[in-house]
């Protein structure tokens, strides 16, 4: 495949993953509203300028926008006006605004919660290193491991791509033991060989364990499985991991423009996040790209639920 078709369907990736987050937020606002009898005067896909109208029966148009990057929705009296309308926004109880304007927060968080339980549910990918160098003389060379083999297990053992602990550190962790490792050939072909590892002196002086360099990310064709009561327990820690990490992210780029606000901040922009999302893609399946996915829908839910401007 081409670079060129690549960056296309990266592009059709970023825009269909950011559109139904937002889609999803907005409904929130939808639902919520139409429940407490506020006229909900237009649910939008996608942003101005309008496409086509989907339907214009009953009191809400719905419509298609060109812009393909989420949507909205309008509320009779969201800006301040139509106070004389019993069914305006603006005359709602406070409680009711804010059960409407955090809806959209709240099925973020769910949509987060409902992405990382259902791919616990159908089992973690598990996340090896495909080895582009062998150093001479290493460990590796001596038991025969070659460039263009994967190492995907340690004694038996995959690691959750999820997970904090990943093979490297593994590997960092054992030196100077005797261990099983599971290869991949470039083949497809599975083998297992024990290598005693570099000791941590070694390790410390930047050697590397097992001697192979030059690593790149792949998923193996292994899974790790969880019960039903599980994969639940997994989904909200996973989603409290999500919203944490966010929170720890934004006082990290606080932080930064403090200390120095002549730096660019040590966040992505639309462009940084879709060359990212691309890379997990391409590199890693669409099983982590999920993944990714609920990790932004957990970003949306904190941002939007700060008091900054849209």
């Amino acid at each position: 495949m081409t670079g060129f078709i690549q960056s296309i369907i990266t592009i059709v990736l970023f825009i269909g993953i950011l559109g139904v987050l937002v889609v999803i937020h907005e409904v929130g606002h939808f639902v919520t509203a139409r429940l407490a009898k506020v006229r909900v005067l237009e649910f939008g896909v996608g942003f101005p300028p309008r496409a086509k109208v989907l339907r214009n029966k009953g009191e809400t148009l719905y419509t298609l926008n060109w812009l393909p990057i989420g949507g909205f929705v309008k509320l009779e009296g969201e800006d301040g006006d139509a106070t004389d309308d019993p069914r305006s926004f603006a005359v709602q109880p406070w409680h009711t605004k804010m059960v409407i304007l955090v809806a959209g927060v709240a099925m973020n968080v769910l949509l987060a919660f409902a992405i990382f339980t259902a791919i616990a549910f159908g089992g973690d990918p598990t996340i090896g290193v495909r080895i582009g160098n062998v150093q001479p003389g290493s460990p590796a060379e001596g038991v025969g491991i070659v460039a263009g083999d994967s190492l995907v297990s340690i004694d038996g053992g995959y690691f959750s791509a999820f997970e904090d602990e990943s093979l490297l550190t593994a590997l960092q962790a054992r030196a100077g033991e005797t261990i099983e490792v599971g290869l991949q050939g470039a083949d497809g072909s599975f083998r297992t060989v024990e290598v005693t590892l570099r000791d941590a002196a070694a390790v410390l002086a930047g050697q590397g364990a097992l001697g192979v360099s030059e690593l790149a990310a792949m998923t193996t064709g292994v899974s790790i499985g969880y019960t039903p009561v599980e994969a639940v327990g997994v989904g909200v820690g996973r989603t409290v991991d999500a919203l944490g990490l966010i929170v720890t992210g934004l006082g990290t780029l606080v932080s930064s423009v403090a200390e120095d606000p002549t730096q660019p901040p040590p966040v992505a922009g639309p462009v940084g996040i879709a060359t990212q999302i691309g890379d997990v893609f391409w590199q890693l399946g669409p099983i982590v790209t999920l993944y990714v996915a609920g990790i932004l829908s957990a970003n949306l839910a904190v941002v939007n639920i700060l008091p900054f401007p849209p």
